[in-house]
């Protein structure tokens, strides 16, 4: 698909979230010829992206409970990522012989892109820290280059003085809110999560795959209806990711993963990693699987030792990812909001001491099973507080189990009686630590909500 390809036609965009506003944006500066509808299920309005599109009088509204009824009329469909491509199969015009076309913003970008030097990163977790980290390494090398005046002596594409790299994707910056400023030496990665790679026909120069484990197999967010009804169906939307590369192109992957790949089409190379030492700031075991991938990127790119060492050493982690808040009287706050499977919260216990952890847990169900996550609770956990939700009767339950006693747990209402309970728990040396195994979901809108909640609180 073209811009080209693109006029004189009505094209529907399926939500208003961030990926498709920035692509409405990016097709109004274009002045394209074309008939815009958004069809979106809550009101936009209410939102700063709809007052902003409001101001454009071509734009056509469509909302309410029946926002993706008769969709057929439409010439292309731009789904966002939140919204179930099944739903969409099989759309055809009521004209005789004419199919509308189904697509998403991520592919547009990818047919659209000046550059082909793409880096994709996708995985249960990790897949955002390790995408900045990337990044990070990228900056570090052309920064040194500019600073040391020569031209570039690694790959081709690092040749010229003006390379850049971008960072967009699942970790919040839709690609099409730069793709204007992409030169074709330049370089993009993206953070890819498995709903913007399930429909995708392209993939990247550089594909990873940073581990896999369940994940979105239930309806958790009320605002995003989809969701995998399988691993297999998950691990599938996950493939695409290397499915379409050529043999130029390179796939690193945990290997872990091995197995998963055995019997499917991969036509690239294949680099496997398992774990870095090179010394970060970063806590967990899983970070240095996350380093050692960043490691073998940067060996493809050639870029020297020095500044990868340099770029870990500096890189502090994301927020919400077992992230330092405040140490106090030998006490240690940890920010985990963004562990929300049973997988992501046992690494965060195990970055830890035994029998040192206060663990604030529970929350939304996204269709885990906690059974492991109860045994490293009873084996690691000094005291378990429990959020409100579906999630943490799950959890309960297993704790019921193995008889986890009930006098090492209480369950509250909000973040901040979780907070002062979590305080008046602790003794020297103790670690408090946010890590949920759960959707943050009725308390909360977002992780990241759940987490400025938590170092709100902790930071009183």
């Amino acid at each position: 698909m073209t811009l080209k390809s693109l006029k004189n036609k009505k094209i529907a965009f399926l939500g208003l979230g961030v990926e498709n506003y920035a692509l409405i944006e990016f097709l109004l500066s274009k002045k394209i010829n074309c008939k815009i509808t958004v069809c979106n299920l809550n009101d936009p309005f209410k939102t700063s992206r709809g007052v902003e599109l409001k101001q454009h009088n071509t734009i056509t509204w469509k909302c309410g409970k029946n926002y993706d009824k008769n969709l057929e009329k439409f010439d292309i469909i731009f789904r966002s990522p939140g919204y179930p491509p099944s739903k969409l199969k099989n759309i055809k015009s009521k004209i005789i012989g004419k199919i509308t076309t189904v697509t998403s913003p991520m592919q547009l970008f990818f047919n659209l892109c000046p550059t082909k030097n793409i880096i994709g990163v996708t995985g249960t977790k990790g897949k955002g820290t390790t995408s900045s980290m990337i990044t990070a390494i990228i900056e570090e090398h052309l920064n040194k280059k500019r600073l040391e005046g020569k031209k570039r002596d690694s790959i081709a594409s690092l040749q010229n003085d003006n390379v850049s790299v971008f960072l967009g994707g699942n970790i919040g910056v839709a690609p099409f809110s730069f793709i204007s400023e992409i030169q074709k030496d330049d370089f993009v990665v993206l953070e890819l999560s498995s709903f913007q790679l399930e429909d995708l026909e392209t993939s990247p120069h550089i594909a990873i795959i940073t581990n896999f484990t369940p994940e979105h197999l239930s309806l958790a967010d009320p605002n995003n209806p989809n969701f995998h009804k399988s691993m297999p169906a998950y691990w599938k939307a996950k493939s695409n990711i290397f499915l379409h590369q050529n043999k130029n192109n390179y796939l690193i992957i945990n290997n872990k993963l091995n197995s998963k790949i055995k019997k499917q089409s991969l036509k690239s190379t294949k680099i496997n990693f398992n774990k870095s030492n090179l010394k970060t700031p970063l806590v967990g075991e899983h970070n240095k699987e996350n380093i050692a991938t960043v490691v073998e990127v940067a060996k493809i790119l050639k870029i020297k030792n020095d500044i990868i060492i340099k770029a870990i050493k500096k890189f502090k982690g994301l927020p919400h990812r077992i992230e330092l808040v405040k140490e106090k009287n030998n006490i240690k706050f940890y920010d985990d909001s963004f562990a929300t499977t049973p997988e992501s919260a046992i690494t965060a216990l195990k970055s830890f001491e035994k029998n040192k952890i206060i663990l604030l847990a529970g929350g939304a169900d996204k269709g885990s099973d906690f059974k492991q996550f109860a045994k490293e609770i009873k084996n690691r956990v000094k005291f378990l507080i429990l959020l409100e939700g579906i999630g943490t009767k799950k959890i309960k339950a297993e704790l019921n189990k193995i008889d986890f006693s009930s006098q090492n747990s209480q369950l509250v209402h909000n973040i901040k009686d979780a907070v002062k309970l979590a305080k008046d728990k602790a003794k020297s040396d103790d670690i408090i630590l946010l890590s949920t195994a759960c959707a943050s979901f009725g308390m909360f809108n977002n992780y990241k909500e759940r987490g400025d909640l938590f170092k709100k609180e902790v930071l009183k």
